[in-house]
């Protein structure tokens, strides 16, 4: 523990970080029948990536994608719904490598599909190398390297997960645009089952 907050490695070992945080920000309440809603998760707030050197990413975090500045190594990143931070640790002593344990990449939410292009040209002007605007069926995406090296993604809202799936019915199987529904049986033969978390649940909300 560190004051208000509880650092654990999850089963396949990557470090999070229980906060508690005060506010205004509309909360994202996950819920479960046993957790009082006061006490369940409100969202994400902090991401913390690692860097040699901070400086070569200030101009595009500041610069292009208008984080502010809260520290030398941190910044806020506040649009019109709710806030988040981005910061970074000093560099590991040897480079990672992309494995279970590892977050592949850090997604920001765009306000709408049509700010995508928009995107793309400030930060082809920034020297960055965004993508093509993506169709994921469920969402559109850009994804791009920061200078440090991290990839990040701007996500548009929707239409989500719910274009095919009831809301009731989300999170019972996996879930795959019509393109890559012929290989079903072969994408889930290699991921890791995992129990159904609402088995039993007697959800009255």
């Amino acid at each position: 523990t560190k004051g208000d907050r509880l650092q654990f490695d999850d089963p396949e070992g990557l470090g999070l970080e229980l906060a508690v945080v005060v506010t205004d920000d509309e909360p994202l309440t996950a819920y479960h029948p046993e957790i009082p809603t006061e006490l369940a998760l409100q969202g994400f707030h902090e991401v913390q990536a690692s860097t040699a050197s901070v400086e070569r990413s200030r101009g595009l975090l500041e610069e292009t994608l208008s984080f502010d500045p809260v520290g030398d190594r941190e910044w806020e990143a506040r649009g019109a719904l709710r806030g988040n931070f981005y910061g970074y640790d000093a560099d590991p002593p040897r480079r990672g490598r992309q494995a279970a344990g590892t977050v592949h990449h850090v997604a920001w939410r765009a306000a709408s599909d049509e700010e995508h292009p928009r995107w793309r040209d400030w930060l082809i002007a920034a020297g960055a190398s965004p993508t093509p605007v993506i169709d994921r069926y469920y969402f559109h995406s850009i994804y791009f390297r920061e200078p440090s090296g991290v990839l990040f993604e701007i996500a548009s809202p929707g239409p989500g997960f719910t274009r095919d799936t009831p809301l009731e019915k989300l999170g019972l199987e996996v879930a795959l645009p019509p393109w890559l529904e012929p290989r079903r049986a072969e994408i889930e033969s290699q991921l890791t089952p995992l129990p159904n978390p609402r088995q039993g649940w007697e959800v009255s909300r």
